[in-house]
């Protein structure tokens, strides 16, 4: 007899969990709404979803429109931060980074903070300070790291992206 793990099947059992109620929730607001899903995706700029492992498109709409920039960009910073940089190391914010427009942490120049806290202020409080601190501490610049952030949106599959 085959003996299954534990800790996997209460994985499959989570995934599964998870995805019942995503769909749960989908459903009952199409039914709430009362709306067709094509009306109510029309108000939306542009959408996708895929199939997890085989990737086939499940949905799309405007799915190839260049859009302007939103909170995936800071998700792409901290990815390429996180593939690029020790956690644990040290950052001493840079001028450029002070008095960045937008939500911000407050930096000062001259100030030190971990790579680690400066990824917590980017993602937990949108800073985008921290953003720009982390750039040039990874990157030496913006526009270098920029180049490195379109390098990890390509091994995403995000080919449209810059």
């Amino acid at each position: 007899m085959m003996r299954t793990k534990p800790k996997l099947i209460l994985n499959k059992f989570l995934k599964l969990v998870i995805i019942s109620v995503i769909l749960t929730v989908f459903i009952s607001h199409i039914i709430i709404n009362d709306a067709p899903l094509n009306a109510r995706a029309s108000s939306m700029s542009g959408q996708i979803v895929l199939e997890k492992n085989s990737k086939r498109v499940l949905f799309q709409d405007n799915a190839d429109v260049k859009m302007p920039m939103a909170s995936t960009t800071k998700i792409v910073t901290a990815i390429t931060v996180i593939e690029h940089s020790n956690l644990s190391a040290c950052v001493t914010i840079p001028k450029e980074a002070e008095g960045v427009e937008g939500s911000s942490i407050y930096l000062k120049e001259g100030e030190v903070l971990t790579v680690s806290d400066l990824l917590y202020g980017l993602m937990l409080r949108s800073g985008n300070d921290a953003a720009v601190a982390l750039s040039i501490a990874v990157g030496g610049s913006v526009e270098e790291f920029a180049k490195l952030m379109n390098e990890t949106a390509r091994a995403c599959g995000a080919y449209n992206s810059n």
